[in-house]
């Protein structure tokens, strides 16, 4: 029992994991693609409107500060560096720019801000580009992404605030909400038009963004502080982005890792598959339609991640164990003795020995393969369970299994229509299928 139980919590903190990374894996292939139609069209509004506001607050808003080009560089190419180290979340990702964005505020002419910022996340874009990370179309299209610094340039402007003091603590607050407000807006009008995601759905994405920068954004105001004397002063933050670029290194490996294991589940559960096509073609085309049916009903059913990746993998291998079995048994024309019968009854539990010697979570889906021929009505085998006692995946898989396999030519006759096989599902509901399955089942198997 203490195997078993162990097992569960693997299972569940695995399919947690791989669907809390679903997203990033999303969003990693988005971005070795090329700008989708919904992107360039929010890339020009994003970008475009960005320009408008930016050039004038360059040109216009005066300031006294007149930094020395190295220093325009220099501060260029480190907030490009701090925007490389990114920590990914959901479908987007958090940077640590805030320990660099506070003091260009004070040390660079504040309209100027905008415009450095928009030319150092191109610069980092574009170095992606280079490397293949991105595709290198995406990487002009990044200076809308620049939006979050037009918020606290206004309000600094505003209020005159154009040298660090602590006793401005109220105008530094009122500058953050405004940037993560313009960020907000800027991030909802980019996923509503290039993704078709709701603006409160962004909020979830958004949250951790908005917590690093208010973390890190005191340490960027005392590194501002010290940067009141010298604009050199900057680099006293860049010790801390160094540091952070190891966590972020060993974040993205720690990714690629759970990645690389759903894969290798995965791989492994679909060469079982080809084994078993290898071993009896029908068998093999027979579980693969089995999956894509039984997928259909777990959603119909509105069944959990932990829930779906189980139904893939069992119905993929619910006749694994038929390698076992002499395919004179598997192919035989007629009609099976009572001994032949017991053979193939076998290949659940055979099935469930195999996938037990794989282990981890294909260990426990062979637990749910041997009970995928369990009768509702407690009539099934190996162990005659009944009603809930049978896992609701085994259930589903039962009953797509029956559904294809009257749907499909068999050596011993030929494939029922569709109607008729729904007839025989529907008067075995209650007693050799689940009637809440078998619902679902018509439901999608009519369209």
């Amino acid at each position: 029992m203490a195997t078993a139980a162990t097992g569960r919590h693997d299972l569940d903190q695995i399919v947690s994991t791989l669907e809390e990374h679903a997203p990033i894996q999303a969003q990693r292939a988005r971005l070795k693609a090329r700008l989708g139609r919904g992107e360039r069209l929010a890339a020009a509004v994003l970008g475009g409107a960005f320009a408008a506001a930016a050039v004038p607050l360059a040109v216009f808003l005066h300031s006294d500060s007149s930094p020395s080009p190295i220093i325009y560089v220099s501060l260029i190419c480190a907030y490009a560096a701090a925007w490389r180290l990114e920590f990914e979340v959901g479908s987007g990702f958090c940077v640590p720019t805030q320990l660099l964005l506070v003091p260009m505020l004070f040390i660079l002419p504040l309209g100027q801000v905008p415009l450095c910022v928009a030319a150092a996340i191109v610069a980092a874009n574009v170095v992606d580009g280079v490397r293949k990370v991105r595709h290198i179309e995406r990487t002009l299209a990044q200076a809308g992404n620049a939006w979050h610094v037009v918020g606290p340039v206004a309000i600094l402007a505003a209020a005159g605030a154009t040298a660090p003091r602590l006793r401005d603590w109220p105008i530094y607050l009122a500058a953050l909400t405004a940037q993560f407000a313009f960020d907000f807006a800027a991030s909802a009008l980019r996923g509503r038009i290039a993704l078709g995601v709701a603006p409160r759905e962004q909020l979830r994405t958004l949250a951790p963004v908005w917590a690093m920068d208010a973390a890190l954004a005191p340490v960027g105001l005392a590194v501002a502080l010290a940067s009141a004397s010298t604009s050199a002063g900057f680099v006293l933050a860049l010790p801390l982005v160094g540091l952070l670029s190891l966590f972020a290194r060993e974040h993205r490996t720690q990714i690629d890792r759970t990645l690389e294991l759903s894969h290798a589940y995965r791989g492994t559960a679909y060469l079982l598959g080809d084994v078993i096509e290898a071993d009896d073609a029908y068998t093999g085309s027979h579980s693969r339609d089995v999956v894509e049916l039984t997928t259909h009903v777990a959603e119909r059913l509105e069944l959990n991640a932990n829930e779906r990746r189980q139904a893939e993998f069992v119905a993929l291998l619910h006749d694994v164990g038929k390698v076992r079995i002499p395919n004179e048994i598997i192919n035989k024309p007629g009609p099976l003795t009572p001994e032949e019968r017991g053979i193939m009854n076998a290949h659940t539990i055979e099935g469930e020995k195999m996938l037990e010697q794989v282990g981890g979570l294909l260990g426990e889906v062979g637990r749910l393969v041997r009970s995928c021929h369990e009768h509702y009505d407690g009539s099934g085998y190996p162990d005659g369970l009944e009603g809930e006692d049978i896992p609701l995946v085994a259930r589903i898989v039962c009953c797509c299994d029956a559904f294809h396999a009257m749907t499909s030519d068999r050596v011993y006759r030929k494939a029922l229509s569709q109607d008729v096989a729904i007839a025989e599902l529907l008067a075995n509901s209650g007693t050799q299928f689940d009637p809440q399955v078998v619902a679902a089942l018509v439901a999608v198997a009519r369209g």
